[in-house]
């Protein structure tokens, strides 16, 4: 016999599974539909009911109430799980058993929009991952014996030689061997600049050589190179990253329990059933339910009227407890744009001569700083001539004829290589230049020094005054960034950050995050590029710079600032920190009234109708309180 229980159990067990398998068939399609139909079933019942054969309100309990009570009773019956779908299919329930149509279908409306959007940012963040996999390179050139021959990347084994041409992503960690080129390396360190490698170099899969064709020996391949680590990184954040479990999910066994026994109570020491069910009605807690999402879609809405989409409402709880602010470099303190700094000319030339003599021998350049040079010398006006001659020489720069005249524009080296005596004040110029953070190119014609070009990725107007203000508030603000060093620091000192941590793989800014946390403290993340996305799906709160940022840093995010600005960020920290404190107060305030209600209900001074109209003033003020944080600014 006990057999045939356990087996009668499974089989109920596997059949209640099925019913919430078949509910969940249509995905996000039929959920979307299922939403708007009953947003207008609501309004129907609100303007037209008297004119309508039935209560439209209706149609919105079946469509959104019914999978809710459905799936709390499953719940509870498989896994005796008591959480706040539970506490809203009693108010559900109890607000239909004494005709109150509209309170059940509004909350049910409701909750199923809260469900929407949090099923909503797991589908966009497994889109993320896939983006993130499609930058994986499929081909490898394996070199043999002086034959080349193109096989899957995830052929190669460490060890083999792959070559790599111009515009093709590197297939492999590994060592370049033989060969010179500029590698942009963006999608794995974040840095700004493409970097020069040659032969003893290291270069990571997924980058893209960006000029000259170089051998690469593998010393990681397959599943261990830099993509394919990221893509595990990103998906092993997004599996710790653990939501914020809301108040009415800890309190929901309590509160039911609590409900159940004093209405049963009730019930017993008066004998009156109706003394029950006014008891189950004003203990509903549709007011604690509410509490929550209702702020959290206010400050939604506040958010993005200043810029910032918000595709997980947990965030912004999550943000209200932030300790630390961990911005990225590269496109997020800084415009992400080399842009000139500075011009220093040597008689007889003059800044104007020597910055149109670069400009027209760059005129051709595919390299960001040859742009760079190109788009400050058009917006100074200069009159700019296409080059007769133009020679590319990686790690050094480029050779041009201008108006029959030689221009070489490049580093010492390049300068040492055409006879070009440099003085030791320009290179000394040259040195606090880089220094400072900047990349200093000196500028010959004709042999002779004609002056140095300082570029500099600068930082963003906004975001010393961001920064400060989030120290105000009592954060820590700290730089995590692939670039060097020297220009970490650098850009920290400007922006006003004291903590500083530089040349990070996505492993490291990773890492980071994870020890503040496992320190107690709550990290909110700011970035922008491909290497910053397992940061920001492990940090408590991931902010993605949605203008310059890549999508899977937007996918791997809770927000994202759609206007590309910092000025806002303060804003939207003391709003966390305001929606927050609405919370509380609407569930000390639903809270008080649910015991005084049912207090009252109990001793006869509380009727049906009376409680029901309790009921429901709770629930409205608790959606005006919350209301409130829509046009809320601060100070």
């Amino acid at each position: 016999m006990h057999g045939c229980d356990e087996a009668g159990e499974r089989g109920a067990k596997a059949a209640l599974r099925r019913i919430e398998g078949a509910m969940e068939l249509g995905g996000a399609g039929k959920d979307a539909a299922f939403l708007v139909i009953s947003a207008l079933s609501l309004v129907a019942s609100f303007f037209f009911r008297s004119s309508l054969p039935f209560d439209p309100a209706w149609v919105a309990i079946v469509l959104c109430g019914l999978p809710i009570v459905v799936g709390a009773a499953i719940a509870l019956v498989t896994e005796f799980d008591v959480k706040a779908d539970v506490l809203v299919s009693l108010a559900i329930v109890a607000s239909i058993v004494i005709g109150e149509y509209d309170a059940a279908g509004i909350v049910a409306f409701i909750m199923q929009i809260g469900s929407f959007l949090e099923e909503a940012t797991v589908r966009r963040a497994r889109a993320g991952i896939e983006r993130l996999v499609g930058l994986t390179p499929r081909t490898a050139r394996l070199v043999g014996e002086g034959a080349e021959q193109l096989v899957a990347a995830e052929r190669v084994v460490a060890g083999q030689v792959v070559r790599v041409l111009p515009g093709e992503s590197i297939p492999v960690d590994g060592t370049v061997l033989s060969g010179e080129t500029s590698v942009d390396q963006s999608v794995v360190t974040g840095e700004s600049m493409p970097v020069d490698v040659r032969a003893g170099d290291v270069v990571y899969s997924g980058t893209l050589n960006q000029l000259g064709s170089i051998d690469v020996r593998a010393d990681r391949a397959g599943d261990d190179g830099s993509i394919q680590r990221m893509v595990r990184l990103v998906r092993s954040a997004d599996a710790g990253k653990s939501p914020v479990v809301r108040t009415a999910d800890r309190w929901a066994t309590v509160i039911v329990a609590a409900a159940l026994l004093i209405a049963v109570f009730t019930w017993v020491a008066t004998g009156e059933v109706i003394r029950a069910v006014t008891v189950l009605v004003v203990f509903c807690p549709c007011a604690l339910v509410l509490a929550t999402p209702t702020a959290i879609m206010a400050a939604i809405g506040n958010a993005s009227k200043r810029g910032f989409l918000t595709r997980e409402g947990s965030a912004m709880e999550s943000l209200a407890r932030t300790t630390h602010v961990v911005f990225d470099k590269t496109g997020t303190l800084t415009t992400g744009v080399p842009t000139i700094a500075s011009l220093e000319a040597v008689s007889p030339f003059d800044p104007r001569s020597m910055l149109e003599l670069a400009a027209s021998a760059e005129r051709k350049s595919e390299h960001p700083l040859g742009k760079a040079i190109v788009e400050g010398a058009e917006s100074r006006g200069c009159a700019l001539s296409d080059p007769e001659r133009f020679d590319v020489l990686v790690g050094r720069g480029l050779t041009a004829t201008v108006a029959g005249r030689r221009v070489a524009v490049g580093n010492a080296e390049l300068m040492a290589s055409e006879s070009v005596e440099v003085a030791e004040d320009a290179l000394a110029r040259a040195q606090r230049e880089e220094a400072a953070g900047r990349t200093a190119v000196f500028v010959s014609c004709d042999g002779r020094l004609a002056g140095t070009i300082a570029l500099a990725d600068g930082l963003r107007d906004e975001s010393a005054h961001v920064v400060s203000d989030l120290a105000s508030m009592g954060l820590v603000p700290v730089l995590l960034t692939g670039d060097n060093e020297r220009t970490a620091r650098t850009i920290a000192a400007q922006a006003g950050i004291g903590e500083v941590h530089a040349a990070c793989l996505p492993e490291d800014k990773m890492a980071y995050v994870q020890r503040i946390e496992a320190a107690g403290g709550k990290v909110c993340m700011i970035g922008d590029g491909v290497n910053d996305a397992p940061a920001l799906r492990l940090a408590s709160v991931g902010v993605a710079m949605g203008g310059v940022g890549s999508d899977v840093a937007a996918d791997a995010s809770d927000i994202v600032l759609v206007d590309d600005g910092l000025s806002g960020l303060a804003h939207l920290m003391a709003l966390s920190r305001r929606t927050l404190r609405t919370i509380r107060v609407n569930l000390s305030f639903s809270m008080a009234l649910n015991v005084a209600a049912t207090a009252l209900a109990a001793t006869r001074a509380l009727g049906p109708v009376g409680g029901a109209l309790v009921h429901n003033i709770g629930s409205v003020l608790v959606i005006v309180n919350s209301a409130l944080l829509l046009r809320w600014r601060s100070r």
